[in-house]
């Protein structure tokens, strides 16, 4: 993460306030949530590719 440079004229003000532990379920419940609904997708592009596969099926003479 590089430094960046206040523009002239232009003050920059960082809040660093602390989380209260409310916040922090909320943001732990979405990261859960987040995740489940990406290793579902994931799974259904692995589904899907597979299912899209040619089988090895030769019809007998």
């Amino acid at each position: 993460m590089g430094v960046i440079k206040e523009p002239k004229g232009i003050d920059f003000i960082v809040d660093s306030s602390s989380m209260t532990d409310a916040d922090r379920k909320k943001i732990s419940q979405w990261i859960s949530k987040r995740k489940a609904t990406i290793n579902h997708m994931e799974a259904m592009q692995n589904l899907l590719s597979k299912a899209k596969k040619k089988p090895n099926f030769k019809y007998p003479k």
